[in-house]
């Protein structure tokens, strides 16, 4: 304003006395802020250890772990979903022999097929598993790295409990052989002709002679639950597998901290 007018600069103007002020409390902020920095810079050192690092060192890097953990989570989540789906398949091919429905609404399916461990466990509850795995939370504290291993060791026990139970089922279904209307003593019954009676007897998987004989209906009942169990128990197997090398993995996580991951020292 003064320069506008061109008129000489007043010192006793109110406006000069207020900038005085305002540029001291700058002043004591700054002297404050400085004061709290350097005590907090006291107590953080008294627990720090002096580090030196030569070029090719092996150095602890917490980014490197989220990369590290997030992407084997993530690819173990992806993996999981096409084989929980086609479990859910074979499970469900599994409660119509021949095509056909009349044998599940009269209570002719196996068992193990009407337990539908296949859709439920390894087909639902690792489909749960999986989403918890791919889902990363953008959230930062110092409770959040605990709970995140925590929740990753939860979404992979339930699942290895789920493949596991599916993995019985199925093959306790395989060895029992399938439930269909066959030749006994007493004419034609519905039963489990292929069951293994006594102790050291030859398991129907491995006399392939008795398979064709074995049932009057439905058609094909042998092969059809033998290639469907058999399905069921690889695809609940290689989820073991995946779900078993996460659990590893976390575990490690857990142990190691939030550094489970290193990386080497580079010129800049």
């Amino acid at each position: 304003m003064e320069r506008a007018f061109q008129r000489p600069p007043d010192p006793s103007h109110p406006a000069y006395s207020t900038l005085d002020k305002q540029s001291e409390l700058l002043n004591i902020v700054t002297c404050n802020v400085e004061r709290a920095q350097a005590k907090q810079k006291k107590y953080y050192d008294q627990h720090r250890k002096p580090a030196h690092f030569q070029e090719g060192d092996v150095v602890w890097d917490h980014c490197a772990a989220e990369m590290c953990t997030g992407h084997c989570s993530r690819s173990v989540g992806m993996a999981l979903i096409p084989i929980a789906i086609v479990c859910m398949l074979a499970n469900a091919l599994l409660l119509f022999p021949d095509m056909k429905y009349q044998y599940l609404t009269e209570n002719h399916v196996t068992r193990e097929a009407m337990w539908c461990s296949g859709i439920w466990a390894s087909g639902l509850l690792v489909l749960v598993a999986a989403r918890g795995f791919t889902t990363h939370y953008e959230k930062k504290g110092c409770c959040y790295f605990p709970a995140e291993v925590l929740r990753k060791l939860g979404y992979t026990c339930l699942a290895i409990l789920a493949a596991g139970l599916c993995f019985v089922v199925s093959g306790t279904g395989l060895a029992l052989g399938p439930l269909c209307l066959h030749n006994s003593t007493d004419g034609l019954k519905w039963g489990r002709p292929l069951i293994q009676v006594k102790t050291g007897e030859q398991l129907y998987l491995y006399a392939p002679e008795r398979w064709p004989s074995a049932c009057v209906e439905p058609r094909g009942v042998v092969i059809w639950n033998m290639a469907l169990f058999s399905v069921l128990m690889a695809a609940s197997g290689l989820q073991l597998i995946f779900c078993v090398l996460h659990l590893l993995t976390a575990l490690l996580e857990f142990m190691c901290g939030p550094s489970f991951c290193n990386n080497k020292v580079v010129p800049a």
